[in-house]
Parts: structure tokens; sequence; C-alpha cells
């Protein structure tokens, strides 16, 4: 299947991040997290998750410079999300990418669910896995890829492979201090890094200041 008949059908089972929200807790109603995998442990981390978000929708700052940066994307975008409801970073970064798509109308933000969508997944891959949370923003008219994110930013990526090195495995310890990182940096990372990766496609009406 080429590449835009990918991005075609998965944005067509797309979701909303309103809609996207909204099932997730559905599926926590019926004791269900999202994804093709049930257990426990997948339904704690999307009920923490679910709380998670909450607050994040309700904190969540874009700063001044970054809305402007915002405003002068100039071509209309779809930024595509590949995700599941008990991903703890995707928890963490959606709630930041909806904040900053919300600051233009030209930015249409559309979330998938990554067990729905493996031909999508398959095409950004990490290191070979299928880390998510993927954001993919695309020429909405072209559906040609301008650039791509995640599935954490670079500090927080550096944090977890700097326990891993210390300790040979990423436990609960990490998660927790993986979420402490997320607790102090207040999305600004997310913004900088996904804005700066634009940015380098020189997308904007006009240079940066």
């Amino acid at each position: 299947m080429k590449t835009q008949e990918i991005f075609r059908k998965s944005i067509e089972r797309s979701h909303s991040y309103v809609e996207y929200r909204t099932l997730l807790k559905e599926l926590l109603s019926q004791g269900k997290s999202s994804g093709a995998e049930q257990s426990e442990a997948l339904l704690h981390y999307s009920q923490l998750n679910d709380t998670r978000m909450n607050r994040l929708d309700k904190t969540i700052n874009i700063p001044l410079e970054n809305v402007e940066k915002l405003k002068q994307i100039a071509d209309e975008q779809i930024w595509l999300v590949i995700t599941e409801g008990w991903c703890g970073d995707a928890a963490q970064i959606l709630p930041v990418i909806n904040k900053m798509a919300e600051q233009n109308t030209k930015i249409d933000l559309r979330i998938v669910f990554r067990d729905e969508n493996d031909d999508l997944m398959q095409m950004f891959l990490t290191n070979g896995t299928r880390s998510i949370p993927k954001l993919i923003v695309l020429n909405k008219e072209t559906l040609e890829i301008i650039t791509d994110f995640g599935p954490r930013p670079k500090d927080a990526k550096k944090l977890i492979q700097n326990y891993k090195e210390q300790h040979g495995i990423v436990d609960e310890t990490a998660k927790t201090e993986l979420q402490l990182w997320y607790l102090h940096d207040k999305g600004l990372s997310t913004q900088n890094e996904i804005l700066e990766a634009i940015e380098t496609k020189a997308l904007f009406q006009k240079p940066l200041a």
C-alpha cells in the first residue's frame, strides 16, 4: 500500500481530541483499556492517565512566543497522532499537542489508535519498536510528511536511557521519575521540539525571531 493511501485510511478512522477522550472514558467505564491487549496493569495505567489528562487539559499553558509561532504556520496541516490510552508518555504529551493545535485553525489534530493502524505504525518505528505517542505532521492537501515527533522529548529520552544503563531495566521507579520530569517541564520541551522541527522545514509565512 502506498504511503499516502495509508495516511488516507488512517485519517478516515481517526478521532478528534474530544472524541478520543470520550472513547477512553467509555472504555474505562467498561473496565477496559484501549488496544488489543487487556490486563489489570494496562487498565490501571489508563485510569491514571485519564486523571493526568484531566489535569493537564486545565493547566497546560502555551507561552505567547509559541502562540505567535503557531499562528505563523501558513499551510493547512494535519497533526496525526498514533497513541493508546495506557501510554504514560501520551498522557503527558497529547494535551500539549491539543493546546498547540487550538492556536491555529490551519492545524487539524487527528488521533488514531496504534493497534488499529499497524501499517501506519510500521512507517514510524523507533529503533525497530512500536513506541508511542508519535506525531506525524502532514500537508493537509498533499498528505506529504512535513516532520514527525516522538515518542518523547529528548531530555525525557535521555532520562530513561541513563536509568536503563544504570539499572538494566525500566521499572516503576523509572516511570515515576519520568512522570516527575514531565511535571516539572510543563510541556515546554514538547512544544519547543515540535515547533523547531516544523520551523526547520521553512513552512512559516516569515522567518521566526
